[in-house]
């Protein structure tokens, strides 16, 4: 497996009308992130909705995006649990199942300690092959992953990188010194990816790119190059839309947007819904602005 760097997307889940996984939208979906040059895929992660899909559907997911795939980009699946032997029967699923890098969040709810998170993860790395990435977003589980125990964990051989979505930028500075030069450090917010490339980040898992996959790899790409002042041009055409699929909690406004360029039908599933139709229609402008409405939304 080659170094893994560059853009990738985190999938949204789509749903049809009656909340059953649309697995046609999903491999059309797949195939239009590779054509449009996405350098790899994450599945079931939480821009997928995974914890409200059950254990046979995210298994079927994961198939399906590996099945399309094709072996074209590499495909990350997510595994989290806040029972470790849940997450590690997780992993050993996907593994089976032929992803090619495991994304796993800490443990919500629990709150575990720095040492907890360290053996959770050790666990993690001596039950399976595959490479790990650790995903740090602690506005989403109550837990920060500290610098000094991501050092720890990229000591672990098959712990390879980490997803760091803490929006912490003092603490993304931190981790580029701390880890070794080859340990993989991807932002999770897609308006703080320029700033991580500049201090040494490698690279974006995006939400943004569902729905504009070519030109979060061309920003990327010419940041790959040191070529700040072309990407900074990228980015801020951009960062409207980065902005505004952040209005709510994260589906929502993406798969929104998503359903009013034609790409998915904008289905949920509880405890998530719609945005509030003032969200919407702040989405609906971006979206216009640039040039991303399908005809029967301009």
């Amino acid at each position: 497996m080659t170094r893994l760097q560059g853009c990738g997307t985190a999938l949204v889940t789509p749903f049809t009308e009656s909340g059953q996984v649309d697995f046609a939208a999903l491999r059309a979906l797949v195939d239009w992130q590779i054509a449009e040059g996405i350098d790899f895929l994450v599945a079931c992660g939480s821009t997928g909705e995974a914890q409200t899909l059950d254990e046979a559907e995210r298994e079927r997911v994961v198939a399906a995006v590996v099945e399309v795939a094709a072996g074209r980009v590499p495909v990350m699946a997510g595994a989290t649990s806040n029972d470790t032997s849940r997450a590690v029967h997780e992993t050993g699923r996907m593994c089976s199942l032929g992803a090619d890098y495991i994304l796993s969040a800490t443990p919500y709810y629990n709150k575990p300690t720095q040492e907890g998170l360290y053996q959770h993860y050790r666990a993690f790395a001596e039950s399976t092959p595959l490479p790990i990435i650790v995903y740090n977003v602690p506005g989403r589980t109550g837990v920060n992953v500290e610098v000094a125990t991501l050092a720890r964990l990229a000591q672990i051989p098959n712990i390879v990188g980490v997803k760091e979505a803490s929006g912490n930028v003092p603490q993304m500075c931190e981790i580029c010194r701390a880890v070794p030069e080859d340990f993989i450090v991807l932002s999770g917010d897609d308006a703080l990816t320029l700033p991580l490339m500049a201090i040494g980040g490698h690279g974006i898992i995006s939400v943004a790119s569902n729905e504009i996959p070519a030109e979060m790899v061309q920003m990327v790409e010419i940041a790959e190059r040191n070529d700040f002042a072309a990407a900074r041009k990228v980015h801020a055409r951009m960062l409207p839309l980065m902005s505004v699929n952040f209005i709510e909690s994260n589906p929502g406004p993406v798969k929104a947007a998503m359903a009013a360029m034609g790409l998915i039908e904008e289905t949920y599933r509880l405890p998530m819904v719609s945005p509030k139709a003032e969200s919407k229609q702040k989405i609906v402008q971006v979206l216009k602005e640039l040039g991303l409405l399908k005809a029967a939304f301009v």
